[in-house]
């Protein structure tokens, strides 16, 4: 699943003030924390900001941190409850640098363009020239998006502007006000099943994070051979993003290569392998990605079928970079002896009930649509309720274990992706409403013959755009009638949207947890993995077609059971 984070910039920024201090991740001893500096970054891509807040949160093990470890950061006051925030400067410092009339000049300017627009979109030429409006407000505001970090605005808050903006262009150049909304309603009925399926999986993991469930997964890894490392490495990630977010499964592994591989070039690899395969992982279910889970809740893929189709094209995307890897002199050096920090580490109060509980819950999530016939959201919320008693339950009047429970939880998801997600899928819907994506479809069927090319350049491309509004587009260029459920191309698409972005190390959430975890640059990415990884992109598409038009798939008695076989 594409691009969940948890941390927060103020968590971030909060945690340089405890450098010295010894937490945990997953029972793991935290790492020396990174620059100060890393509290202004501002990425491109999907979830930036957010992604390295939650790599180096987890560094830090603030998502197992007591309260009373809380409690000790100063105040003024003296005491500071897990809510309150601190700032880089001094009060002094503050009130020092402090310049109102330039806090007033910018909200002045603030208000004056939200004037401007607000004049622009009542304009006679919008509503004569709707579809160009559109397309003109959504690059801007996808520009926006890409170039957060230049202008230092969030991209949620971009999104969900540009969301409002053009379907407030779409209500007015639309034949009726009534008609507009009624597309509106159908659009967010649609959107909200994503975001609600998106909520409730992040909580899910977060509760299982919080109670270092994952050491289940960690401590079974013991071998110290250099290629034999990067192959285990390489396909638990792999096995382990397919249930779970590629973000945590992420943060999970290099968490774990940092005790088992000294700093050095090897280790860096491994964190690419790691990125790989959680790209990799997530294509071939429907619940490990977000655009995979897009395509399913939208009826574009099922489960079964998806399962087959893409669990070997995803392995070999997977298994090409392992080999050429393991032909490559970091990996052919000789292993390094590691102490056994792993063997000592104590799992949370009843972990591996909560672990085998949420797990079992993502994992339930199709049968219970195949079962019911209700959208996988309600599975997934069914899921979250049933973690939320056990866990009420087994830490009551434990007060010391309030972090362990969900409404913590709550309190550490990243509500501003989701949110995000939000902004960009009804902006992507206002386009589908007027007619604006079918036109580019109409297009690209006339000059591009091949769907296969289409569906591999939109994984190219997912390697410098997010991925999310790629396959929203897509969604909405195509419907059902022109591909239908399960065709070759929507599995293409799921694949190449999943897999396409570990070409560039700022192409997946993955990616951009692990720059900021071991401090990877773009252009060592570039120069060292984008090779590898674009060789198992292609690989991964050459088996796909191999497979799709010789008719194999992968055996599978699941196709046999019959509340699978249509889901």
């Amino acid at each position: 699943m594409a691009t969940f984070s948890i941390g927060t910039h103020t968590h971030l920024c909060m945690f340089h003030h405890f450098r010295n201090s010894r937490l945990s991740l997953h029972g793991l001893h935290s790492l020396q924390s990174s620059p100060p500096s890393l509290c202004r970054i501002r990425g491109p891509s999907l979830l930036r900001n957010h992604v390295l807040a939650r790599a180096e949160d987890k560094a830090r093990g603030s998502s197992t941190s007591s309260p009373q470890q809380f409690q000790d950061l100063p105040t003024e006051s003296g005491t500071c409850d897990p809510l309150c925030s601190l700032d880089e400067t001094s009060s002094q410092d503050f009130e020092d640098s402090y310049k109102p009339k330039t806090d007033l000049l910018k909200a002045v300017a603030v208000f004056a363009a939200a004037a401007t627009g607000a004049v622009a979109i009542n304009h006679s030429w919008v509503a004569a020239n709707q579809d160009l409006a559109m397309a003109l407000l959504f690059v801007i505001g996808y520009v926006g998006i890409i170039f957060e970090e230049s202008l230092a605005f969030n991209k949620s808050g971009v999104g969900l502007l540009m969301a409002v903006s053009l379907w407030t262009i779409r209500s007015i150049g639309a034949p009726s006000t009534g008609v507009a909304v009624s597309e509106l309603t159908r659009a967010s009925a649609e959107v909200s099943e994503i975001v609600f399926f998106l909520l409730g999986a992040m909580t899910i993991v977060e509760i299982v994070d919080a109670h270092q469930g994952f050491k289940l997964v960690t401590d079974n890894i013991t071998t110290r051979k250099p290629r034999l490392l990067l192959w285990v490495i390489g396909f638990v990630t792999f096995f382990l993003s397919s249930v779970l977010d590629n973000l945590t499964s992420t943060i999970v592994m290099v968490s774990l290569l940092r005790k088992l591989v000294p700093p050095s070039e090897y280790r860096k690899i491994l964190g690419a392998v790691v990125v790989i395969a959680a790209n990799a992982g997530g294509a071939w279910t429907p619940i490990g990605d977000v655009t995979t889970t897009m395509l399913w809740i939208h009826g574009q893929i099922s489960t079964v079928q998806t399962m087959k189709g893409l669990f070997v094209p995803s392995a070999i995307s997977l298994a090409v970079p392992l080999a050429l890897m393991s032909l490559t002199s970091e990996v052919n050096g000789k292993g390094q002896d590691s102490p056994n920090v792993l063997a000592s580490e104590q799992m949370a109060p009843r972990g591996q009930l909560v672990f085998s509980v949420g797990l079992g819950a993502l994992i339930f999530v199709p049968v219970f649509k195949a079962l019911t016939g209700l959208p996988p959201y309600m599975g997934m919320l069914l899921g979250l309720g049933v973690l939320w008693i056990l866990t009420d339950a087994i830490h009551y009047g434990e007060s010391e274990r309030q972090r362990l429970k969900v409404p913590q939880a709550l309190s550490r998801i990243d509500t501003q992706g989701a949110l995000f997600f939000l902004g960009i899928l009804l902006s992507v819907s206002s386009l589908e409403a007027a007619g604006i994506l079918r036109e580019i479809a109409n297009y690209l069927d006339a000059h591009i013959q091949s769907s296969e090319l289409i569906a591999s350049a939109i994984g190219v491309i997912s390697a410098i755009i997010d991925n999310v509004p790629l396959v929203a587009a897509a969604m909405g260029m195509y419907d059902l009638a022109s591909f239908p459920q399960d065709s070759e191309f929507w599995q293409l698409i799921a694949f190449c949207a999943g897999t396409g972005g570990s070409m560039l190390v700022i192409g997946s959430a993955a990616g951009v947890a692990f720059m900021g975890m071991e401090k990877v640059d773009f252009f060592w990415y570039l120069r060292k993995v984008s090779g590898f990884a674009f060789a198992g992109y292609a690989a991964g598409i050459a088996a796909y077609l191999a497979l799709h038009n010789l008719n194999i798939s992968l055996p599978t008695t699941l196709a046999e059971v019959p509340f699978l076989s249509g889901s």
